[in-house]
C-alpha cells in the first residue's frame, strides 16, 4: 500500500510497483491508511512522512501499538538524520529520501520483502541457549514461553543468531537491521539490544554480550 497526500506521487508510485510484478493499493493520507488496514493486510507499507490530517510518523506509530508488523518503508524530503532515526524507532524498516529513483525504491521494497518474508529454504528455527526464534510464524521463544517483539526487535534477534559464532559490530547491525548506511552516532542498537536483554535475560542465561569497541554477539553459555 502506497501512503502519500500527492495524488502524482502516489500514483507513479503505484504504477510501478504493478509494472514491477506487484499489486498496489493507494491512500490519500495516515487516516484513510488505517481505515483500509482494518479490512486489508498488505504485505508491505510505502508511507510518506509529510501528510496533513495524520503524517508518517503518527501513522507508524497507530499502526505498532495496534501490534501490526507489517514492514513499512519510509518516504521524506526531510535530509534530517534525526527524522531518519525517529522512524526506525517506531519501528520503520527501511527510509528513503526524495527525489529518488523508480528502480531504487523497488530494490528497496525487494530488499525489505526478502528480511521480513522467509523463504521455504529458510530454517524453521534459529536457537541459541533457551531462546528459539522461528521466522516462518514470527515467534520468539525463551525455554519454551513466548516473548512478545516488535518487528524491530525481532529482526535484531534474528540477525545476532543468524551470526551466532562472530561478533557483529555496530556499523553492521545498523546496515542490516535498520538500513542506515552512513556514518551516525545514534544509540538506536544499544538501545535495543537493551529490550532484547530485558526480555530474554535471566539468572540461567545472559547470552547477549558487549564486545567493547566492536559490537555484540550471542551465545548460549
Amino acid at each position: 500500500m502506497v501512503v502519500d497526500d500527492e495524488l502524482g506521487v502516489r500514483e507513479l508510485i503505484g504504477d510501478a510497483l504493478r509494472l514491477g510484478g506487484y499489486d498496489a493499493i493507494e491512500a490519500a493520507d495516515g487516516q484513510e491508511a488505517l481505515q483500509i488496514l482494518r479490512h486489508t493486510r498488505p504485505s508491505l507499507l510505502i508511507v510518506d512522512v509529510n501528510m496533513p490530517v495524520l503524517d508518517g510518523f503518527e501513522l507508524l506509530a497507530r499502526i505498532r501499538e495496534r501490534g501490526l508488523d507489517t514492514p513499512v518503508i519510509m518516504l521524506s524530503a526531510r535530509g534530517d538524520r534525526v527524522d531518519v532515526t525517529h522512524g526506525l524507532q517506531l519501528g520503520a524498516d527501511d527510509y528513503v529520501r526524495k527525489p529518488f529513483g523508480l528502480e531504487e525504491l523497488l530494490l528497496r521494497v525487494a530488499a525489505v520483502l526478502r528480511r521480513t518474508t522467509p523463504g521455504d529454504d529458510e530454517p524453521a528455527a534459529l536457537r541459541c541457549g533457551p531462546i528459539e526464534l522461528d521466522a516462518r510464524v514470527h515467534r520468539v521463544k525463551r525455554g519454551g514461553e513466548v516473548v512478545e517483539m516488535s518487528p524491530t526487535e525481532f529482526r535484531l534477534l534474528e540477525y545476532l543468531l543468524q551470526h551466532q559464532t562472530r561478533v557483529v559490530t555496530r556499523s553492521e547491525l545498523l546496515r542490516q537491521v535498520w538500513g542506515i548506511d552512513f556514518e551516525t552516532d545514534t544509540s538506536v542498537v544499544d538501545t535495543y539490544i537493551s529490550y532484547l536483554r530485558r526480555k530474554l535475560h535471566d539468572e540461567a542465561f545472559a547470552g547477549i554480550k558487549t564486545i567493547r569497541g566492536v559490537g555484540f554477539q550471542i551465545e548460549p553459555a
